[in-house]
């Protein structure tokens, strides 16, 4: 009984020190349909998941899963104008979202004063090292 709680011990640490990596892998031409929201203005300079500082003037998003420096096309469905952002944050946290853009990737697919619009993301190019 004591070696199988010291087995179960180390192997909690080995799992801390090194997590399991929890984003898929992903492909050129994945796809997702969804709600696109954008950053408030309070996260400007804050560290971002990947460990970057974020900037609100720099095309990136926020994403659930995708590894991060993948880089996707932001679709809107109603207008058809579309950008490409690269990820480097976790988010967003709200049921139907898919994506969060830096105010300036907003603004330029024409969202600020939605808010909120309908996307396609379709990956364009995933990570290096990662197919």
């Amino acid at each position: 009984m004591r070696r199988f709680a010291l087995a179960v011990g180390v192997l909690a640490l080995v799992l801390l020190a090194f997590p399991p990596d929890t984003t898929a892998s992903v492909s050129t031409g994945h796809t997702e349909a969804g709600i696109a929201s954008y950053y408030h203005d309070r996260f400007q300079g804050r560290k971002t998941a990947s460990g970057e500082r974020f900037d609100q003037r720099e095309f990136s998003a926020a994403h659930r899963t995708l590894p991060f420096g993948t880089t996707v096309r932001v679709t809107r469905k109603d207008t058809g104008q579309s950008i490409v952002v690269r990820i480097n944050d976790r988010g967003p946290f709200r049921n139907g979202r898919i994506i969060d853009l830096s105010r300036e990737a907003a603004r330029e697919l024409g969202m600020l004063e939605r808010g909120l619009v309908r996307v396609r993301i379709e990956v364009i190019r995933p990570p290096i090292g990662n197919a």
